[in-house]
């Protein structure tokens, strides 16, 4: 059984908090120059409709957020957000047998890529980027690219050496963040 107040005691982030925080606090930097071409984002079932039913929470901005960070020409899908179709893997169907039944179910997903004319699809979750990339894109012909959030970002990530403020600044970060989520790192000894 759920119990929402063992969930409030503790500070849970997901990849699209933590991306989103590291972006807007300038932790890290990212070239949307990078990445030209049409892009769009797959609205994966836990992560949206899920999350919100069990968290009050369905991360269906910040992906969006942090997509148009590192690329120029974001589209939407349709429908999006609650309303977006599975790809197909959901309910543990991309670690089962049905691989016939998973690409039949996923057609739906590829019309609505397809009709984005997207060259790069967006997929948090890592059972739909299977889908997505291993099925789909090869017996739908889609000829996009497909990416995690995190793999776009790192793609995107604007790399040049810190001056020691930059560096100061950065640990000062790091230590609040572990203080506010309760992290306690042993120390290493040399």
């Amino acid at each position: 059984m759920w119990y929402p107040e063992t969930f409030e005691k503790y500070r849970v982030l997901s990849v699209h908090d933590l991306l989103k925080e590291y972006l807007e606090t300038g932790r890290i930097k990212v070239d949307k120059s990078i990445h030209k071409q049409k892009v769009t984002l797959h609205d994966p079932c836990n992560y949206g409709r899920k999350s919100q039913k069990a968290f009050g929470h369905g991360y269906f901005e910040e992906p969006r957020w942090i997509v148009q960070q590192c690329c120029e020409d974001f589209v939407e899908m349709y429908p999006n957000r609650m309303n977006n179709f599975c790809c197909g893997a959901g309910g543990g169907a991309w670690a089962m047998p049905y691989a016939q039944e998973r690409i039949y179910y996923g057609r739906v997903k590829a019309k609505q890529i397809m009709d984005t004319k997207a060259e790069m699809v967006i997929a948090p979750c890592h059972n739909c980027r299977d889908q997505l990339m291993k099925s789909l894109v090869k017996e739908y012909d889609l000829g996009v690219e497909i990416k995690y959030l995190w793999e776009l970002v790192a793609d995107s990530l604007i790399v040049e050496p810190w001056s020691e403020e930059e560096i100061r600044r950065a640990r000062e970060m790091r230590d609040e963040q572990f203080e506010r989520d309760g992290i306690e790192l042993e120390e290493e000894e040399f």
